[in-house]
């Protein structure tokens, strides 16, 4: 993730000694090459073969924190016993979409999956987006029950197969109610012997709002697994979760102090995107310095500049 309106200069004559980017190297075809062609010099400086700390979620680095092997746990209890619905919420930057990229790589053959990130729209507009996760015909107008019929016929063509599918929906707290009521209806197209189709919803803390409205009790009843994904609760948990993502870019070496790691879990309340800010920011302080360690010192700065702890909440339960 890049902060928005940040401008950089090729003044390669006035760049001081640990300038963070190389300056810009000719391409083949006389131009130069992108900015995102080339690694952070930080990387050599810490015997680094990949950034550790990115805010892209990347299941290669995915850590299996007590609170994020629960939540996966729902989720594989979910589709085993055939939950017509589950829900998963957390926090933003809590590791959601990191374990939904996960179940999309292990995911077995005989499941279909669609992912819906960010749908919106009114009533018939969901069956556009679902459709399309799932790489049908949605080409011209047609009418919903239409799109109904076809949506039913492609489950029914999985099932026949000796596959079933699995709609998951991220960001789900942006579903409006009546987009969650027409959820609620397509979960009817299961019947007690021919389980077709199954959704997962997948957003942040709000989503548990919206489901516990009165209104939305018939919904509520169809939800058969349930997790809260809450940040990690112990600094110990950040310094395996550090180390962890240290390892996978390259290196076993101790970079951040057990003093520093108390610092990053105070300042994140475990909530692994919060982590990353301070962590990247870290690395990037101590190579100015020339540094190879990073102290709580340096943490310290970096929790004031970039004001950190206005970015987390209180801390919540594991539930």
């Amino acid at each position: 993730m890049n902060d928005g309106g940040t401008t950089l200069h090729n003044w390669q004559g006035m760049m001081p000694q640990h300038a963070i980017f190389a300056p810009r190297q000719p391409a083949g075809d006389g131009g130069y090459e992108p900015m995102a062609s080339r690694f952070l010099i930080y990387s050599k400086h810490f015997g680094l073969t990949g950034r550790p700390f990115s805010l892209v979620p990347d299941p290669n680095f995915m850590f299996w924190s007590a609170v994020h092997s629960r939540a996966y746990a729902m989720l594989e209890y979910g589709l085993a016993t055939f939950a017509p619905i589950t829900v998963i919420t957390g926090e933003i930057g809590a590791g959601k979409t990191t374990l939904i990229r996960h179940l999309l790589r292990a995911s077995p053959p005989d499941l279909r999956i669609g992912l819906v990130s960010n749908a919106h729209g009114a009533r018939g507009q969901l069956m556009h987006w679902v459709l399309s996760s799932l790489n049908q015909d949605v080409e011209g107008w047609h009418p919903y029950v239409h799109r109904f019929r076809q949506f039913e016929a492609f489950l029914r063509s999985e099932k026949a197969a000796g596959r079933h599918t699995l709609l998951i929906f991220d960001e789900a707290q942006n579903l409006s109610e009546i987009m969650l009521e027409e959820l609620r209806c397509l979960s009817n197209i299961n019947c007690e012997n021919d389980e077709l189709l199954q959704i997962m919803l997948v957003g942040q803390p709000e989503l548990n709002q919206i489901i516990t409205r009165p209104r939305m009790l018939q919904f509520a009843q169809r939800v058969s697994a349930q997790f809260h994904l809450s940040g990690m609760t112990s600094s110990d948990a950040v310094a395996d979760y550090i180390a962890h993502r240290l390892k996978v870019a390259g290196t076993t070496r101790e970079i951040f102090s057990p003093e520093a790691c108390e610092l990053v879990f105070a300042a994140s309340r475990g909530v692994p995107r919060v982590i990353n800010q301070i962590c990247d920011y870290a690395l990037v302080y101590a190579f100015a310095e020339d540094s190879t360690v990073v102290g709580p010192d340096l943490v310290r700065q970096v929790i004031a500049d970039r004001k950190i702890q206005s970015l987390t909440s209180s801390p919540t339960p594991d539930r």
